[in-house]
């Protein structure tokens, strides 16, 4: 990092550092709005804005406008718009890749690239733990939070979901807490020795995102960054189920704990495990019971996954009256096997966050009661992160009586469905599979066929980019169109 910028450590050291700067945000956006704020607040005179797309066009003109009251902001928009990037500071948003030549020149000029969750961790003075993986970390993210709050500590949720945390960044001291949800493309930015959580989870890893990584290895490595700086005394916790983020430990300078369904083999004397429809921590080879399985409200099997994973940081912290109080409560994540709402006796669930085909299996698992079994109508379908649906379709023809397939993915899917459909010595009946023109005529199409005691449900198994701005609008969408039912 140029200017000396890697050795601010304090809100004040990032105001006289930024003040007689210029300053580049690439990648506008409504999300983004709250670091331009940020940076007027800290005294930044004059901000070049940088975005490929007409950001004016998506609804924030008005906020824009009104922040533009208050601070110089030049707009360069369009193809062209990472050309001349000159400026001393340049915040990247985290969806375009660090290694873009312009970034590294830039670097190597002795310009500052950095994003807002690098100058977030460098300024926290908070007990941090940071979460990814391809599922579950959103869930994981917020339980952890809930049982923080729930054992009386002061918690600031954030990251990949929620309200920025930089913006927080006046009122967190060294007693909070921070738990931060990062993706791969955050964690991409955040591989320096700033970037050092407490405690860190890794909830599982499998093929996503091949759209934007160069390859499974490199995203599992984006993975691997939010142990990296680690001391000794912080812990991570990852998935022993999972037989890539399994290996992981050789790699960890931590201490490691690990999470299963199943009893850990004794050489693992930490971690959270279940045992006898109950849930375990392990530390230093001694056995403590924490929760039944039967006290978490959220059903899935996954979701007991998640819990143990939220165990891992939370146990020594607050306590188990805390943990067992959140399971009791918890109800889930907007978005996330979401019930809407039961209308002429079918029952409909959003889980538009179900960009992957791993996500859509674990969503239809879900319902996991025999009498629930070719019950359901789900909706597949979007933009093509180039990941197969091999796996999908045994679960399809397990689970479903009906898959309702739209947008740029639909032959793709359609394709694998009736693939496995020809296989010898399939016992599945065959799924009716129908193709829709658009996302909306998909869901009145699912409600046709759907009689009583039916499911419908959203779990797209794809990202939602070729009809809407993020999975969020995609599942606001669905509900919409259902509540009017």
């Amino acid at each position: 990092m140029g200017n000396n910028y890697g050795n601010i450590r304090t809100l004040q050291n990032f105001r006289d550092f930024i003040e007689s700067k210029s300053v580049s945000v690439v990648g506008i956006g409504i999300s983004n709005i709250p670091l331009l704020k940020f940076l007027c607040k800290c005294g930044v005179q004059k901000i070049t804005a940088r975005d490929k797309k007409d950001i004016f066009s998506d609804g924030s003109i008005t906020e824009l406008e009104e922040l533009k009251k208050e601070i110089d902001i030049n707009y360069i928009l369009g193809e062209n718009y990472l050309d001349n990037l000159k400026e001393d500071v340049i915040f990247k948003t985290p969806g375009v890749r660090r290694d873009f030549p312009c970034f590294v020149g830039a670097e190597q000029n002795g310009q500052t690239v950095t994003s807002e969750m690098e100058l977030f961790f460098m300024l926290c003075p908070a007990i941090t733990a940071a979460v990814t993986g391809s599922a579950g970390k959103t869930t994981t993210t917020t339980i952890i939070g809930e049982i923080l709050k729930n054992g009386g500590k002061k918690v600031y949720v954030g990251g990949n979901i929620g309200v920025p945390l930089l913006n927080e960044i006046e009122n967190i001291t060294k007693d909070d807490y921070v738990v931060a949800e990062l993706s791969s493309f955050q964690l991409f930015d955040l591989n320096n020795s700033s970037f050092a959580p407490n405690y860190t989870i890794i909830t599982n890893i499998t093929p996503n995102h091949l759209d934007w990584h160069k390859d499974m290895t490199e995203y599992a490595e984006a993975k691997k960054i939010i142990f990296k700086n680690q001391k000794e005394s912080d812990r991570v916790i990852l998935n022993y189920d999972d037989e890539l983020t399994r290996s992981f430990k050789d790699e960890v300078s931590s201490t490691a704990y690990f999470f299963s369904m199943n009893i850990l083999p004794e050489e693992y004397k930490d971690g959270i495990y279940c045992k006898d429809n109950s849930i375990f921590v392990r530390e230093n080879g001694v056995e403590k019971k924490i929760i039944d399985k039967n006290d978490i409200f959220i059903r899935g099997g996954h979701n007991v996954k998640n819990f143990m994973a939220a165990i891992g940081v939370t146990y020594d912290i607050v306590g188990t009256d805390a943990i067992k109080k959140t399971a009791n409560t918890f109800g889930g994540v907007e978005h996330r096997i979401e019930f809407v709402c039961k209308t002429d006796s079918v029952s409909y669930y959003n889980s538009s966050i179900d960009s992957a085909p791993t996500r859509t299996i674990a969503a239809l698992n879900y319902f996991d009661r025999t009498e629930e079994d070719k019950k359901i109508i789900v909706i597949l379908g979007g933009s093509d992160k180039k990941i197969v649906f091999d796996p999908l379709a045994p679960v399809v023809y397990t689970k479903a009586k009906a898959a309702v397939l739209y947008g740029a993915t639909k032959e793709k899917i359609k394709k694998c469905l009736d693939d496995y459909g020809v296989v010898q010595g399939r016992k599945d009946p065959a799924p009716t599979i129908k193709i829709a023109d658009s996302f909306d005529s998909a869901v009145i199409m699912a409600k046709g066929l759907a009689v009583a005691d039916d499911i419908v449900l959203l779990s797209p198994a794809c990202a939602s980019f070729d009809c809407f701005k993020n999975f969020e609008e995609r599942g606001n969408r669905f509900k919409e169109l259902v509540r009017r039912f």
